[in-house]
């Protein structure tokens, strides 16, 4: 039995040059992709884990993946932006520090079909066969700061937000599960094939030429369109 999931095609979602060049802290050409409140520059580190998840079809980071020193989550926030540039669900492994609860989250508001979530989290439970925990919503993980898309200037009365708005504006619908480190990858590996999420030919991404980033996060340049 094939495990179904669907994305939304006709909708605003950024490019994936424009999210790896806001990884590097240049402007994105394409007008959302980036926000002043939505930190996406990596470090060097945040970087390696980047690049591998793009290979490994998941990320993998240590604890929440939230960055005490500047009170933000950089790499969960760019990694939630490329599976909004490639329609797929995002696919976190979130590594506790005895090894024995791991916590498996699976993200798919980067398909933006609210409302065959439930569907989806119904088939993906079964196929994998493993309960999770109850609950779907961002409550218990940091995705970075969600800005509230009311503050935004609505361009239509009827905007829709999953067809019109970033990805950060979007609040995440999560399945999580906590298990053992080998079991947590396993399941990570099983959902990255039933959800697509291998890019075959990603390479490491390169920083982009010519404009230089300003010295600190006030002199722009971060992807605000």
């Amino acid at each position: 039995h094939q495990f179904l999931w669907r994305s939304r095609q006709k909708c605003w979602r950024p490019d994936i040059s424009d999210v790896e060049r806001i990884s590097f802290g240049k402007p994105a050409k394409k007008k959302g992709t980036g926000s002043r409140g939505v930190p996406h520059r990596l470090n060097e580190d945040e970087r390696f884990l980047f690049d591998q998840a793009r290979k490994k079809g998941f990320l993998e980071v240590i604890g929440s993946g939230w960055r005490p020193q500047r009170r933000e989550a950089p790499l969960l926030n760019t990694y939630r932006n490329l599976c909004d540039a490639r329609g797929r669900a995002g696919i976190v492994l979130h590594k506790g520090s005895t090894g024995m609860d791991d916590k498996v989250l699976v993200d798919l508001s980067p398909l933006r079909l609210p409302e065959t979530f439930q569907a989806v989290m119904e088939e993906c439970v079964q196929t994998v066969q493993i309960q999770p925990l109850a609950g779907t919503s961002s409550d218990d993980v940091d995705v970075g700061e969600l800005e509230a898309w009311n503050d935004v200037e609505r361009t239509e009365e009827n905007d829709d937000p999953w067809e019109t708005r970033p990805i950060y504006q979007l609040s995440p619908f999560l399945i999580s599960w906590v298990l053992p480190r080998s079991e947590a990858k396993a399941l990570s590996k099983k959902l990255a094939d039933m959800f697509q999420t291998i890019e075959v030919k990603a390479s490491k991404s390169k920083k982009p030429k010519g404009i230089k980033p300003g010295k600190n996060r006030r002199s722009g340049g971060y992807g605000i369109g």
